[in-house]
């Protein structure tokens, strides 16, 4: 690369991103991590993988995949809608998707509790049917899809905005079946972004705690987050067992998000490979 092609000032800037890269992030979890270290292998191994430890795993991760994936479906609608499809209202439901970003998420964990309550809106309902929503992990559910829907719709609409319906146009006219179209022209150009949407959905929903604790019921094996098992052990004074939880935690989180921007740069670079003029993608979706 030459000089010319370098910003002015590339060295300074480089250096204060590192600086401040390190303050919020690098420092912190360096010194989480150091002292966990302090612990012996069979202690630390003893406080991760006790019982209520891994009740708790199993009801975040489990909780937010399942939001995430929730999500990472009609959170895609939701941006095909918003960009294919005018309509009265529209400007209206594209700022409604931005709201959990703005609400402070103990309002919204309170919200949806009062809503999902055998007594609310939507409980009373639900409740009729044999559906218990509230104080469940069910409930954990729902807050989860709540918070994490924005992070699927903004980062997909965009990639829908500029896919150009003339491809699609151009592979209908040469006979491909709708599903064609969706399977071979516009998933693959929407995959990158939409895992990446997911990914933030999914890191999202694993550290969320303001939301999901009014709505939880927080009963220990049953509907307890680790989140909320580690501020517990806070307010105990034991300080070693949070640290190890938020280490399981963290390292837990650092290897599915890799295992997915993995996937995500796997798919890129097959869309580059692939990528042709607009009358050949048309003609390979009928093909």
């Amino acid at each position: 690369m030459s000089k010319s092609a370098i910003l002015p000032g590339f060295k300074l800037s480089l250096g204060y991103s590192l600086c401040y890269l390190s303050l919020l992030v690098l420092i912190p979890l360096g010194a989480l991590v150091a002292r966990s270290a302090q612990l012996g292998p069979a202690e630390f191994w003893a406080i991760a993988i006790s019982d209520r430890a891994l009740a708790s795993y199993r009801v975040s991760f489990g909780a937010a995949l399942l939001a995430a994936l929730i999500n990472a479906l009609f959170g895609l609608i939701v941006a095909w809608v918003l960009v294919r499809h005018p309509f009265p209202g529209r400007r209206f439901i594209d700022a409604l998707v931005d709201l959990p970003f703005a609400l402070p998420t103990a309002v919204a964990g309170i919200t949806l509790t009062s809503l999902y309550a055998s007594t609310g809106w939507l409980g009373a309902p639900l409740a009729a049917l044999g559906i218990k929503v509230a104080f469940t992990p069910l409930g954990i559910v729902a807050a989860l899809i709540f918070i994490g829907l924005p992070f699927v719709v903004r980062t997909v609409q965009p990639v829908i905005a500029d896919l150009e319906p003339e491809v699609e146009e151009a592979a209908a006219t040469l006979g491909a079946s709708r599903r064609q179209i969706w399977l071979r022209i516009i998933l693959p150009h929407l995959s990158p972004a939409w895992l990446t949407g997911f990914a933030l959905a999914f890191a999202r929903s694993v550290g969320e705690y303001g939301s999901v604790i009014f709505i939880a019921g927080n009963m220990p094996f049953v509907s307890e987050i680790t989140p909320l098992l580690i501020i517990s052990k806070l307010e105990q004074y034991d300080l070693v067992g949070a640290t190890v939880l938020a280490v399981v935690m963290l390292v837990i989180s650092f290897v599915l998000l890799l295992s997915i921007n993995v996937l995500q740069w796997w798919a890129a670079t097959r869309e580059s490979r692939l990528a042709a003029p607009v009358e050949l993608a048309a003609r390979g979706a009928v093909a």
